[in-house]
Order: structure tokens, then C-alpha cells, then sequence
């Protein structure tokens, strides 16, 4: 691997720790602003994967002698903010609070497939994006499933 493509590789999988570390937040936060104690556990278990994914993806870029990240990003941040001030004005709607998880899954699948866009990722580094990516579409499958059920509901 040349340096040019190291550095490309190291910035794909930071920006994609940073996506992780958002999903892990986002689902914390709409844990806690649902009603549902199963919604509440499911959205826990899906943060707890999100940072499952940001751990082996910091692993793979000490790996490769980079410094992770470690932090989320500050348009993730105002999402939650966005989340918590949404679910306060309308009653900790779990339909609402699902729609905000969905469109921060819509954003995880734009990063992903914007990192899977880079040919010069190894074939090893790109088969555990691959994996995350098919994560993150399950995820966003699931929450926009469950949000549809609510919608059902009212």
C-alpha cells in the first residue's frame, strides 16, 4: 500500500468511526426518549452494535499505525439535540423518535457507500466495511419497519 492510499484508508475508516460513534449516540438517545421498554431495549442493542463497529473499525486504523478517533460528529450531536428537543414537543412519540433513528440510518448508508467508493481500500479492510455496511442497512430496514408499525398505531 503506498502512503497516498494509507492516508486515504486511515481517513475512510475515521470518517467511518465517527459514523459509528454517531449511530452508537443516536440510538442512546432515542432509548431514552421512547416510551416502550422493548423499543427502549431494542434501541440499546443497536447502539451497543454501533459501537461494536467503531471498536473494530479504531482496531483496524492502530493496525495500520493511525490514531482512531474517538468522538462523534458535531452534525451527529445536533441531530440528538434535534431528537430530544422533537420528543419533548411531541410526547416521546415513538413513531417520531423511530423517523429521526431512520433518517440518521439514511446518513450511516451515505458514509458507508461513500467509503466502499474508494478503490484504493485493501481488500481486507474493505470486506469488514462491507460486512458494517450490511449492518447498517439492516438497521435502517428494522427502524423504518417498526416506525411503520407505530404509524399503524395512531
Amino acid at each position: 500500500m503506498t502512503s497516498d492510499d494509507k492516508k486515504v484508508t486511515l481517513n475512510v475508516l475515521n470518517d467511518l468511526i465517527e459514523t459509528s460513534k454517531d449511530g452508537a449516540a443516536g440510538f442512546h438517545t432515542c432509548a431514552s426518549d421512547v416510551k416502550s421498554p422493548e423499543l427502549q431495549q431494542l434501541l440499546e442493542s443497536r447502539s451497543q452494535q454501533c459501537e461494536a463497529a467503531a471498536e473494530q473499525l479504531q482496531a483496524l486504523v492502530l493496525q495500520l499505525g493511525g490514531k482512531p478517533r474517538d468522538t462523534t460528529s458535531v452534525g451527529g450531536d445536533i441531530h440528538r439535540r434535534w431528537v430530544d428537543l422533537k420528543a419533548m414537543v411531541t410526547g416521546k412519540d415513538e413513531k417520531t423518535v423511530l423517523s429521526e433513528c431512520e433518517r440518521g440510518e439514511d446518513v450511516a448508508k451515505r458514509h458507508y457507500r461513500d467509503a466502499l467508493g474508494h478503490p484504493e481500500l485493501p481488500m481486507d479492510i474493505r470486506a469488514v466495511i462491507e460486512r458494517q455496511f450490511d449492518g447498517v442497512l439492516r438497521n435502517h430496514d428494522m427502524i423504518k419497519s417498526m416506525r411503520d408499525s407505530y404509524a399503524g398505531r395512531v
